[in-house]
């Protein structure tokens, strides 16, 4: 009997032995799967890092062009300076269109070496045999743009009602401008032949330059 149960405790030890050696193969099967997917794993996220820099890089190339593109746009876009009263030629006429509208056309001319602008309204004041210097108001008119070559020309104009009663208050005698954007002035005489001005000086208007063509 004793043999009996030696030969079953032996046969026993035997069976676990077994199964331990094949639970250890299959824990080692694993590793090695797990080990391979870490392994792919890796080498995707490495190839994606790369994609990513080369997309960086084409990414600033084009930014640079874009730049380079602006760049070129602003320099072939640049703005002429404003004329300056000593480069101008200045003249004032009677240009009265009928016997009830008086009208002064006041031409400037660009007898400097480069391109200017004379957009915008000119400063305008009448001076009357009395001394007084007596500032223009603005009339309703919005600027355009004018830009004046060597040799070209800008116009702009005052208008007034004539006074046909011979009782004119207003007796003036020089107009004094200034261009626009510019401090200097020049003054002119006021044009022989225009007509008597009915009212006061306020109610001579000033209108923005234009160009002669």
């Amino acid at each position: 009997m004793k043999y009996t149960r030696i030969s079953a405790f032996a046969a026993i030890g035997v069976a676990a032995t077994l199964s331990l050696t094949a639970c250890g193969g299959g824990d080692s099967d694993a590793s090695a799967k797990d080990s391979s997917a870490t392994s792919s794993s890796s080498s995707s996220d490495s190839g994606s890092k790369a994609g990513a820099g080369d997309a960086k890089t084409g990414s600033g190339s084009d930014t640079e062009v874009k730049a380079g593109a602006a760049n070129s746009g602003t320099q072939s876009g640049t703005k002429a300076t404003f004329c300056k009263t000593e480069d101008l030629a200045i003249n004032a006429v009677d240009a009265a269109p009928d016997e009830t509208s008086g009208r002064i056309d006041i031409s400037m001319v660009n007898r400097g070496s480069t391109t200017c602008s004379a957009t915008g309204f000119a400063g305008v004041d009448i001076k009357d045999k009395d001394n007084t210097s007596n500032p223009i108001e603005r009339g309703h008119a919005e600027p355009r743009v004018t830009t004046l070559k060597p040799g070209d020309s800008a116009i702009f104009n005052l208008s007034y009602d004539i006074d046909s009663s011979g009782e004119s208050l207003s007796s003036p005698t020089n107009i004094v401008v200034t261009p626009p954007n510019e401090t200097h002035s020049v003054t002119l005489d006021w044009p022989a032949g225009a007509g008597d001005i009915k009212g006061a000086y306020t109610d001579v208007q000033v209108y923005p330059t234009h160009t002669a063509k």
